[in-house]
């Protein structure tokens, strides 16, 4: 019978290759998941501040309309022009009338470009109309 002296026997350790491989996987998992979360706060559009008004938590159907300071139309992070923004307001519409939408433009940009687009809504049928701002401190 072989009897193992202490010193030949190999020492006991726990392989935490794999554990460190999954959290690995986790955190690139997150960090991939969040960077899809709100496309149209990153836009570079510059809001104006105003002192009135109450924080309105976005909703699932709400439709972004964002005015760039050229005067370009955002809708969903894509450009768009006049007339497919009617034609995706009429459809919305269509869905249902109540859908909020909210403006927001440039602290720049003309105020004809928000009326326009303000129109659009009106006559595609949507009136629950609301313009981004950010809080004074």
């Amino acid at each position: 019978m072989k009897i193992r002296d202490e010193e030949s026997a190999d020492e006991l350790t726990l392989n935490l290759t794999p554990m460190i491989d999954v959290v690995f996987q986790l955190l690139i998992f997150f960090m991939v998941a969040t960077t899809f979360l709100d496309p149209e706060r990153e836009l570079a559009v510059e809001l104006p501040e105003a002192s009135s008004g109450e924080r309105v938590e976005e909703q699932v159907d709400e439709i972004v309309i964002n005015v760039t300071r050229d005067g370009g139309l955002l809708l969903s992070g894509e450009r768009v022009d006049h007339d497919h923004l009617f034609t995706t307001l009429a459809r919305a519409a269509e869905k249902d009338p109540a859908t909020p939408v909210t403006i927001r433009g440039d602290r720049l940009v003309h105020h004809e470009n928000i009326v326009a687009v303000m129109d659009a809504c009106g006559t595609a049928g949507l009136f629950n109309l609301a313009i981004g701002t950010l809080e004074t401190p």
